[in-house]
């Protein structure tokens, strides 16, 4: 095949050669120059389209493999492919020329120089192509992700885009180990330079590291999700976003707050929404004069108006303690789907229906009291006029009495 590549090129330079008048040189290189045009700026785009298409059907039709294929922009790979035919074309067509014109020591030259070029131009190749691949293979690896996760319960949002991170970087190191064998590049001293990376940046990013250990064992132990409303430490919110480094949750004042992997691994974690169920309690206080029982059943007839309580399980209406002016009550009662804001307008409305129903049984609410009682050996107090307690002078023989 080589030989006769070799015979064709030898029979074209000797036809080639063989033009000598004027005329047959111009219209030679009229020929050359509008086959050479027609062949980039026609024929290639679209002989370059065409295999694109075929390529695509073959790899990626629905009948051949069990996955849709990825919406991939290949515009950006196909233009350079094409591009690099054209200026091929271009540069034959430029060398047939010299030829054609007697410039055969030239076209030589040209040849051999542009022959130096071909192992950098096949390596730069290379690397585009490695890069095309490794696109379409992260693109590719997305795609499956999203659709495993869509059809099974294993992987949950957050776990989906760690999973998805971890395997993107493997495809970026393993493109990249790839590419510097191709031009070359030693592994050997590249492990040891980065080995000594790896040192220098691993002490000086303890943290950093930590947390991305600790995202990794957050993602396995799942202790919340997106959307859950939870409790880190002093820190009460909506779960936002959960990185591979911190984690992200919005407060009721509309803040958000940034809180390290690690430290969220080694904090107490109360997950409100994780059970679907949640009870509250508020305490209600009434005068010690009052018929306790009568209390709880009025204020467990309000529980059941409010509609956000559940009836089961049922509320409960209890003495917890006798306070310094009032019997305290706790209403415990349960909602579903809690949220911080459910809770609150849920408290809200229990207080308002637990005050209408004491005001309605006649029951009062009494406020702080104190009682003030004077010592009889100092006279005790008394009430002046202007209806302020004044404590009462004592006498004269009180004071004969305090000297002896």
């Amino acid at each position: 095949m080589v030989t006769v590549v070799l015979d064709y090129i030898a029979d074209l330079r000797a036809f080639l050669e063989g033009l000598v008048t004027t005329e047959a040189r111009v219209a030679a290189t009229v020929i050359l120059t509008v086959a050479a045009l027609v062949t980039a700026i026609v024929l290639t785009p679209r002989v370059v389209s065409t295999v694109h298409r075929s390529t695509t059907y073959l790899v990626f039709g629905h009948e051949r493999v069990p996955f849709d294929p990825p919406d991939i922009d290949w515009q950006l790979p196909v233009t350079a492919v094409v591009r690099t035919l054209q200026l091929a074309v271009l540069l034959a067509a430029g060398l047939a020329g010299l030829v054609v014109w007697g410039f055969v020591d030239l076209a030589l030259i040209a040849v051999a120089t542009m022959a130096t070029w071909i192992p950098t131009l096949g390596k730069a190749l290379t690397t585009v192509a490695l890069f095309g691949g490794t696109l379409a293979g992260i693109d590719l690896l997305e795609s499956s992700i999203e659709q495993y996760a869509d059809e099974s319960d294993v992987l949950n949002q957050h776990q989906q885009g760690i999973v998805f991170r971890v395997l993107q970087v493997v495809v970026l190191v393993g493109a990249g180990i790839v590419t510097l064998s191709v031009w070359g590049v030693g592994l050997g001293s590249l492990a040891v330079g980065a080995g000594f990376v790896g040192i220098v940046v691993g002490t000086a990013a303890r943290s950093t590291i930590g947390s991305l250990i600790a995202g990794f064992v957050l993602m396995f132990a799942r202790p919340f999700e997106i959307g859950d409303w939870v409790v880190i430490n002093d820190d009460e919110g909506i779960i936002t976003d959960i990185t591979i480094i911190n984690t992200r949750m919005r407060n009721a004042s509309g803040e958000e707050i940034v809180i390290p992997n690690d430290n969220v691994a080694n904090a107490t974690v109360t997950n409100r929404t994780s059970l679907d169920h949640l009870r509250l309690s508020v305490e209600v206080g009434i005068d010690y004069e009052a018929d306790v029982e009568r209390a709880e059943a009025a204020i467990d007839d309000a529980l059941a108006d409010v509609p956000q309580v559940l009836a089961n399980p049922t509320p409960q209406v209890v003495p917890t303690s006798l306070g310094d002016s009032a019997v305290v009550l706790a209403c415990r009662f349960w909602i579903d789907h809690p949220s911080a804001a459910k809770r609150a307008m849920t408290k809200a409305a229990v207080v308002r229906e637990a005050k209408a129903a004491l005001d309605d049984a006649g029951i009062k609410i009494p406020y702080p009291q104190r009682e003030l009682l004077g010592r009889e050996e100092s006279g005790g107090f008394r009430v002046a006029e202007n209806g302020d307690a004044t404590r009462e002078r004592p006498t004269a023989e009180q004071f004969e009495r305090r000297g002896q």
